[in-house]
């Protein structure tokens, strides 16, 4: 597998713990790597997944910057020619009983010389281009900047897509078509609009649950919701994997705002690697604007002080208060009144940013909490380090840095899980999760408080 024969020191003197935490994370990403990719784990998830090689690179840069870079061309070797990059990237050499649903259930002609059912016809967040960054300013270089201007008309080709065949609404704004394209799989975010779609639990005697296999029911996906999983995909795939027309006919349309909170980091990112390859940066930062502006227009409920998706099917915000609604604090652009007022909703009891955890995945004090189950209240790693970077570029550099010393407690304590019990701090998940150990290494690199794109510099409030 062409191993690491050494770790690569820290670009800094660490303590005696985090010189630990650094060689273990380093040693969690040496064993999921598989060629060209890493996994996210060895066990639960067997292939390439999209989000999850955008943080991973960042990782990967502090210790094989090669590989950051590779598993980024990897992922996007798998692009369809309209310009979405899918959410999985399937390893044929994994049979199908490994994971469900495989390729043969996502059934994706060959496209672009690649081999039929290569990939799932699913998207997700759009982290790519900025993960490009910030590995090239990791590691900067001839190299670093050659694989930006391989990367960079790829990454256009994405947000184009996202932009123009999936923004329905016809704003700025990128519609997802199934809870799996957000990243929050079973968020509350989405009850509202999965209401509506039918559970109908034959599909899962027909195609069999492979998770439950793998890990506790209790931690994941409840049936009846895995049931709308698979009838929407279904839906979709039966379609052609179509995006004309879906509003009329499709079952699953909602425009998240994490989503596209990232949707808009990507541009700022881009208008930074277009400077660097010798393209024009001013569409990116026109099309960010938009982005922001439609974010707040459309998504921002200024009663709860707070961010909601939106089902386009039906023209309501959730009801639901989740991690999501955080996210729009990456856009440095984002109005600093309503900066204020999500910074209160993290403060509040709902998420209660503190030095014990981090920020759960939905409101503690809602009904829908659940501290075990996926994204209905476990805290997840990638969201934090998102939301610590969002917090410090709008200048409460106090809150990033407690989420930060949080976060690397929390995995110090319980281990490279994919995302841990919000009480207690214990793992939950996959082990030796990829993600997680690849954003320990970036917080761990991290001298002082880092200003995230698209880089606005305020005054600092520790509050």
């Amino acid at each position: 597998m062409n191993r690491l024969t050494a770790v690569s020191p820290a670009p800094h003197p660490l303590s005696e713990d985090d010189e630990s935490l650094w060689r273990t994370a380093t040693e969690v990403l040496d064993a999921n790597w598989r060629t060209d990719h890493t996994v996210p784990s060895g066990t639960l998830y067997p292939h390439q997944w999209s989000w999850d090689s955008a943080f991973i690179s960042i990782g990967l840069a502090h210790i094989a910057p090669d590989r950051a870079w590779r598993d980024l061309r990897s992922l996007f070797e798998a692009q369809w020619p309209d310009g979405r990059v899918p959410h999985i990237v399937f390893d044929l050499g994994v049979a199908e009983r490994d994971y469900f649903p495989g390729p043969d259930f996502w059934d994706v002609p060959a496209m672009s010389g690649r081999p039929p059912r290569f990939s799932t016809g699913l998207v997700q967040p759009p982290a790519h281009a900025l993960a490009a960054w910030e590995v090239y300013r990791r590691a900067p270089g001839d190299a670093s900047a050659e694989e930006l201007r391989r990367l960079y008309p790829r990454l256009v080709a994405l947000q184009d897509y996202l932009i123009g065949a999936r923004g329905v609404s016809g704003t700025g704004l990128a519609s997802i078509v199934h809870p799996w394209e957000s990243g929050l799989d079973n968020s509350p975010s989405w009850d509202m609009a999965l209401a509506n779609v039918t559970a109908d639990e034959d599909l899962l005697i027909r195609y069999e649950r492979q998770d439950l296999k793998r890990a506790a029911a209790d931690h994941r996906p409840t049936n009846d919701d895995y049931a709308r999983y698979i009838a929407i995909a279904a839906t979709y795939r039966n379609g052609g994997y179509s995006d004309a027309d879906l509003v009329d006919r499709h079952l699953f349309v909602v425009e998240c705002p994490a989503y596209n909170s990232l949707l808009g980091a990507a541009e700022h990112a881009l208008a930074r690697i277009a400077a660097v390859v010798g393209a024009d940066p001013a569409p990116h930062r026109d099309r960010a604007a938009t982005i922001t502006r439609s974010i707040v227009e459309r998504l921002y409920d200024p009663e709860s002080g707070t961010f909601r998706s939106l089902d386009l099917k039906t023209g309501r915000l959730s009801t639901q208060r989740c991690v999501n609604g955080l996210f729009p604090l990456i856009l440095g652009d984002l109005p600093r009144d309503i900066v204020a007022q999500v910074v209160a909703e993290a403060e509040s009891a709902r998420f209660g940013i503190n030095e014990l955890m981090p920020i759960p995945s939905s409101d503690r004090t809602a009904d829908s909490f659940d501290a075990n189950r996926y994204w209905r209240g476990p805290v997840w790693i990638n969201a934090n380090w998102l939301l610590a970077r969002g917090l410090a570029a709008h200048g409460y550099a106090g809150h990033a840095a407690t989420l930060r010393t949080a976060m690397l407690d929390l995995v110090r304590r319980s281990g490279y899980y994919e995302y841990f019990h919000p009480i207690t701090g214990d793992g939950i998940g996959a082990g030796a999760f990829s993600w997680t150990a690849a954003l320990v290494l970036d917080m761990l690199a991290e001298v002082g408080p880092r200003i995230g794109d698209p880089g606005t510099t305020r005054m600092s409030r520790t509050r």
